[in-house]
């Protein structure tokens, strides 16, 4: 790339987050190395740390030995002089840096990968089934996703707040959390048909 290629910008709204999204003359995508880092809560140098690890090729594959951010020029957005530089990253870096972030533990990186794939089954499903949906009403949907997870993980506290955490840990503990709910409702189900009442006790 040369430093004479200018991308364009566009917020993109995933959920309750908003981004700047940006587009290379040849039509790919791109996201800012500190805009990737900071909608899952980490500093942008854990961006690079992840493109440094031999985790990044194991998710990447050979093609990003090495990888690092491209440093490209970005459009004035009021038409001025000057322009703007970042470091940006390829979509699929984006995405694989999340992934390995939530398989080390990071709710914010969980939540997000957890709902963005959700939403992708679900338009696939969609189309399938000639489900026409608004974009308003898959953001609506998406950012539904995104607050039912955070109180979930809320709920489920600190215990399964270390690294170790993995999304079918998480939905265990979902299922035992509803198993609970069950057996407390029928349990007071119980009392009250023989008179008693269960906040009283």
């Amino acid at each position: 790339m040369t430093d004479s290629t200018k991308a364009t910008r566009a917020t993109v709204t995933i959920g309750t987050l908003s981004v700047e999204g940006f587009r290379m003359p040849n039509g790919d995508y791109r996201m800012s190395q500190q805009q990737a880092s900071e909608s899952i809560g980490d500093a942008p140098v854990y961006a690079l740390r992840f493109l440094a690890s031999k985790n990044s090729k194991a998710l990447l594959g050979e093609a990003y030995t090495d990888y690092k951010p491209e440093a490209i020029e970005v459009e004035n957005e009021s038409g001025g002089r000057g322009q703007t530089r970042i470091n940006a990253l390829p979509l699929e870096v984006v995405s694989a840096y999340w992934l390995f972030r939530s398989h080390q533990g990071s709710k914010e990186a969980l939540i997000l990968c957890w709902a963005v794939i959700a939403e992708s089954l679900e338009r696939r499903f969609d189309a399938a089934f000639g489900v026409a949906r608004t974009e308003q009403e898959r953001d609506d949907r998406l950012s539904g996703r995104i607050q039912q997870l955070e109180r979930d993980l809320t709920q489920l506290g600190d215990a399964y707040a270390f690294d170790e955490v993995t999304p079918l840990q998480l939905e265990a503990a979902r299922d035992e959390l509803r198993h609970k709910d069950d057996e407390i409702a029928r349990l007071r189900d119980a009392l009250a048909e023989k008179g008693i009442d269960a906040d009283g006790i």
